[in-house]
């Protein structure tokens, strides 16, 4: 049957909606296809984005790790200082006009170290800490407990936790726990 010019424009219209063998399979692959890069590149992206997070919070704990390095290195000096002065004072003479002005400067100097939160560590009386003290000398004695510590030669210093400087101490030892 003759198709009439009307049935023919449906025709060429259909023939144009519909696909041809194989042509449907290629746009779905190249969806696929475009999915899979796309996947790819957002995956890469959000690495990169974790890698760049790490690093800065990397780099951030390196910097707070040299900042504490370098004040305590800072405090150490200070303690240098701090030993002369009051090495000083001890050879003075209450008496000497100059011991006044070194014990003002002492006092002032314990002052700013308190404010930076820094403690003296090791005491007479106290148990003597390998993590604390340096046993300088060690002295028997019947009166105190074993490793107890007599005498500090030199003040320690911590900060917070950590030991600036160990107090360097002269420890007793009993009798009995020598043999």
């Amino acid at each position: 049957m003759p198709s009439s010019p009307a049935n023919e424009g449906e025709e060429r219209v259909a023939e144009r909606e519909a696909p041809a063998d194989g042509a449907d399979a290629q746009p779905n692959g190249e969806l696929t296809e475009l999915q899979g890069r796309y996947d790819a590149l957002e995956d890469r992206y959000k690495r990169a984005l974790a890698d760049v997070d790490n690093y800065r919070k990397r780099a951030g704990r390196e910097v707070d790790r040299r900042v504490e390095e370098r004040r305590e290195t800072l405090l150490r000096d200070w303690l240098e200082a701090f030993d002369s002065v009051e090495r000083a004072i001890r050879m003075g003479s209450p008496e000497n006009p100059l011991f006044q002005g070194l014990r003002a400067v002492l006092e002032q100097m314990e002052a700013i170290l308190e404010r930076q939160g820094v403690t003296r560590i090791g005491a007479a009386g106290e148990q003597f800490d390998p993590e604390r003290h340096d046993a300088v000398a060690v002295v028997p004695s019947e009166e105190l407990p074993d490793r107890t510590i007599v005498e500090v030669t030199r003040t320690g210093f911590a900060l917070g936790d950590r030991v600036l400087r160990p107090a360097q101490v002269v420890v007793s030892r009993h009798p009995a726990a020598e043999g």
